[in-house]
């Protein structure tokens, strides 16, 4: 993950279309993003460094994991501080019976909360690097073929174009407008 060092989230979130995640032994090929910066009112580091986001000001190439509106957990990747990318969806690959145990019948990994449960996302990944470890990320030898659109499930901002998906992927977390 070296390559994302100083690279902005708006860029990372690009870049991270067609990258392999692995997690414990579970992972996929992340096929939708969303950005999110320090300007962004809709980022949690707009109104600077708390206990809760203090990952979002530590290094790049690390996890921002947090609980959302007190049920599931969201993974992030770090980009520069006060930039992640929320991870919002994946095409499952390997380790595809103990994602089956954890969601039971149910889709995978087809948007945040339902890809943290299957890959085991817990709390303490929270500042966590991507270095093969527990965590790793490897980026696609080459740019993919990209959706992008407005952020969806946040209340300010909107209309920023900040989310990406990968062109013709199925299991995305929500289509993209036309």
């Amino acid at each position: 993950m070296q390559l994302i060092a100083g690279q902005g989230a708006v860029d990372l979130a690009q870049a991270l279309i067609g990258a392999r995640l692995s997690l414990r032994g579970c992972g996929g090929i992340i096929i939708e993003t969303e950005a999110y910066t320090a300007e962004d009112p809709a980022s949690h580091s707009h109104r600077g460094p708390t206990p809760r986001n203090a990952s979002m000001f530590g290094p790049a190439g690390h996890a921002y994991v947090y609980r959302s509106y007190g049920i599931h957990l969201c993974l992030n990747v770090v980009a520069r501080p006060a930039e992640a990318v929320l991870i919002r969806a994946l095409t499952p690959d390997h380790g595809l019976d103990a994602m089956q145990d954890r969601r039971g019948d149910r889709s995978l990994c087809d948007g945040p909360g339902r890809l943290t449960q299957a890959l085991d996302v817990r709390i303490t990944d929270d500042g966590a690097p991507f270095d093969g470890g527990d965590l790793a990320i490897a980026l696609p030898p080459q740019p993919q073929p990209l959706l992008q659109g407005p952020r969806i499930g946040i209340s300010r901002a909107q209309d920023l174009p900040w989310r990406f998906g990968l062109a013709g992927a199925s299991g995305l977390s929500r289509r993209f407008p036309s």
